[in-house]
């Protein structure tokens, strides 16, 4: 039987459903992030860092040099806060370690959870929603041995308060992206445009320009001519400086806050 080689198949993108359930509030509260008010400055949450993310891995899609060098400065990042977070998990298994053999403690879990959505399309997204989901986890666990008088409360909101710390500290950081609109063919032609991102970005390392060293997550590069080149607006939009956080984000912040205020 004769097989047509010029058959082509349409398949459209693969996709999967995805949620995170957070039992916290603690948790919960840095999803959201808060809104800037009246002498507070607004913090991005993870919806607002995974949205950030996303466009730094579109801009090294583009070729551009600087969201190479950022994929690589929050993979680093991510790990310095997986370390953090662990460092505490072992302190919080030493003091759970303390209960009697003859008490049995089960999972302090919430009887009503939230189940987020997810929409995440960069790994170092997904790192960071994993760090969110083991803070979670450590907030339980840390609220079970304050329940149990293994810590105090001092103890506790300490504890509580450096994990959060780490979290928000991975978060500030991707908040100082900014896309810079150039191209590595740009910086080799040493045109006006690298010019000027250098200018107003700094310099990059030799490598990283070079393109010799890349995030392991790194996407492939898409070539494109200087004349053909397009970026899309949602990348394009990273290089506001005055952007902080998605829209949604401040509208969800907000709602979250309000949520909690009166729980």
């Amino acid at each position: 039987m004769a097989t047509d080689t010029s058959l082509q198949l349409n398949l459209g993108s693969l996709r999967s459903a995805m949620s995170l359930t957070l039992h916290t509030h603690h948790a919960s509260r840095i999803w959201h992030g808060r809104a800037a008010s009246e002498g507070k400055p607004g913090i991005v949450g993870l919806n607002g860092f995974i949205a950030i993310a996303n466009k730094i891995k579109r801009g090294a899609e583009q070729d551009d040099p600087y969201s190479d060098w950022w994929m690589l400065r929050l993979e680093e990042k991510l790990t310095q806060t997986k370390d953090s977070l662990q460092a505490l998990r072992e302190q919080v298994d030493q003091a759970l370690a303390d209960i009697p053999p003859a008490l049995s403690l089960g999972e302090n879990m919430n009887v009503q959870p939230v189940k987020l959505p997810l929409f995440v399309n960069a790994q170092l997204g997904f790192l960071a929603v994993y760090l969110l989901a083991d803070y979670d986890d450590l907030a339980r666990k840390l609220i079970l041995a304050h329940h149990t008088a293994l810590i105090d409360r001092s103890t506790l909101e300490r504890w509580l308060n450096e994990g959060a710390h780490a979290l928000r500290s991975l978060f500030s950081l991707a908040q100082q992206y900014r896309y810079s609109g150039c191209t590595r063919d740009d910086f080799a032609a040493k045109n006006a445009a690298a010019r000027a991102a250098l200018e107003k970005l700094g310099e990059l390392p030799q490598e990283v320009l070079e393109g010799t060293l890349r995030s392991r997550y790194a996407p492939p590069i898409i070539r494109r001519s200087a004349l053909a080149a397009s970026v899309p607006q949602d990348v394009a939009d990273a290089s506001d400086d005055n952007v902080l956080a998605e829209p949604d984000d401040i509208t969800l912040a907000a709602a979250g806050d309000n949520a909690e205020a009166s729980a």
